[in-house]
């Protein structure tokens, strides 16, 4: 029981890490193209397993947030995780 425990504490500890890292990563790609990153947080989108470019598996995490680009409409955004690296932030269409 107290190994199950200790395994699910660690593995929501990483997890944290990881969105702790993706919101980083996300605030400064809105910054970097202007834009405004609404409510301040990322919410959980999807959990998958992928390897990487050396074949090694990693779990594989994406996260929704919204952003405006005036201030008056919003739009969605998906920065996804392999491991504690950014794969990828997809912004959709916006009005400059």
């Amino acid at each position: 029981m107290i190994l199950l425990f200790t395994a699910g504490f660690l593995y929501w500890q990483s997890t944290q890490k990881v969105k702790e890292i993706a919101l980083a990563a996300t605030i400064r790609h809105c910054q970097k193209l202007e834009l405004q990153m609404l409510d301040g947080y990322i919410a959980w989108h999807g959990i998958s397993l992928k390897k990487d470019l050396r074949g090694k598996i990693h779990i594989r995490r994406s996260y929704a947030f919204e952003f405006s680009s005036t201030g008056a409409e919003r739009y969605n955004g998906l920065v996804t995780m392999l491991g504690r690296r950014v794969e990828s932030i997809q912004l959709e269409p916006y009005r400059i």
